[in-house]
């Protein structure tokens, strides 16, 4: 028979998957949300292509946003971009090369903006 404090409920019909840690449903777990480091102040645009098959994306990254504002500035800055794009690992990533647009967009939120890479 298996002890109970070791493991604990993984799933309820009333709430759904559950977190093991803290035994929170996991859209309220706080005990393994991921803490961004805190970055220097500028934000980066950069390009890269590296596992894309050659295609390019745009990369930005350090704005100091958490998850659920940096997804709304994710979806923003593609609707300007008219492209598509994802978050992943607090990294905007934009289809194409959009630098040029961006750069401006960003500066007009107040923050520091550097364009790195080539």
């Amino acid at each position: 028979m298996k002890n109970k404090s070791v493991g604990g409920l993984v799933f309820s019909t009333d709430q759904g998957r559950m977190c093991p840690g803290c035994g929170k449903p996991v859209a309220e777990c706080a005990c393994a949300a991921p803490e961004r480091p805190a970055g220097d102040g500028i934000v980066r645009v950069s390009r890269e292509t590296k596992g894309r098959k050659g295609k390019g994306v745009t990369l930005v990254t350090g704005v100091p946003l958490d998850e659920k504002e940096l997804k709304a500035l994710a979806k923003s800055l593609k609707a300007k971009c008219g492209t598509g794009g994802t978050v992943k690992d607090g990294v905007i990533e934009i289809q194409g090369d959009q630098r040029d647009l961006l750069v401006p967009l960003l500066e007009a939120k107040g923050w520091t903006v550097r364009r790195s890479g080539g």
